[in-house]
């Protein structure tokens, strides 16, 4: 088969199983699956394509028009301009997310902070990311979920990252060992309401319920937060978290007789999307 009727048979196949970005998805599997970029399809589209290729690229096509994500087909996605491993039983990294790394990262430059805390560390995105950027800093990764912690501990040794420290712990119950305390917190919790998990996409209710369900309202980590690890952060020291959209308000209250100061960040489609808490 050549290198163009695999993708048009693979992009049909994606588009009549209501794959959304059909194409773009296609490209990618058949990219990787090959070792032929875009460029070369285009250019050589008569090129025969080899066996176990084509073979590797409709098995991952049936599986993601069986609504498996993109990223756990292809086992890592680009977070920061570096390759996370992900797959089942992890989040997957958002772009949306790389917001709230920019944001700490500055504010990590301008206070000469040292030991920052990535609660709810998933695939440790954020936290290694943070490490890597600043290597004068100690990061610590709290995360409960055995799936998780081993693409944790994974992309921690795929990025070689030294200046990290994994702790396998639930933030709700536990809290940082030896009273250790941090110049800055960040996460990027569970903010789902129970409710709503039912109506997400397919591909995002393939992607582990422990990493979405925030309770009830969406607020219950970030509670646990307010109550529990707020006292953990030095006085003078910031709490950064992402939110849903339109939670940043709630978010920013259950901290306000807590702390000094606090802000709700919106992105560029004006989504609330940080809050951002002075201790």
């Amino acid at each position: 088969m050549t290198v163009d009727a695999a993708f048009r048979r693979g992009l049909v196949q994606l588009q009549n199983a209501g794959v959304e970005d059909a194409e773009f998805d296609c490209a990618c599997l058949l990219e990787v699956a090959s070792g032929l970029d875009k460029s070369f399809r285009l250019v050589h589209p008569q090129a025969e394509l080899k066996k176990t290729a084509e073979q590797r690229f409709f098995a991952w096509i049936s599986r993601r028009a069986s609504g498996e994500p993109l990223q756990y087909i292809l086992g890592k996605w680009s977070f920061f301009g570096r390759d996370f491993c992900v797959g089942e039983g992890v989040l997957i990294p958002r772009p949306e997310t790389e917001l709230l790394v920019e944001q700490v990262s500055g504010r990590i430059r301008e206070t000469d902070s040292r030991i920052v805390f990535d609660l709810c560390a998933g695939s440790g995105c954020i936290g290694l990311t943070l490490a890597l950027e600043h290597p004068d800093c100690q990061v610590y990764l709290f995360e409960k979920y055995a799936p998780a912690l081993s693409y944790l501990h994974r992309n921690q040794a795929n990025l070689h990252v030294q200046n990290a420290t994994v702790c396998a712990a639930d933030i709700l119950k536990e809290l940082p060992p030896n009273g250790l305390r941090a110049d800055l917190l960040v996460s990027n919790p569970p903010y789902v309401p129970r409710s709503e998990i039912a109506s997400l996409q397919r591909e995002v209710q393939a992607e582990p319920a422990s990493a979405l369900d925030g309770g009830a309202d969406g607020l219950d980590f970030y509670r646990a937060i307010a109550d529990k690890w707020l006292p953990f952060v030095q006085c003078g020291g910031e709490i950064w978290l992402e939110c849903g959209d339109g939670q940043g308000a709630a978010v920013a209250d259950l901290f306000s007789q807590k702390s000094t100061q606090q802000s709700v960040l919106f992105d560029l489609n004006h989504i609330d999307r940080i809050v951002r808490i002075h201790v």
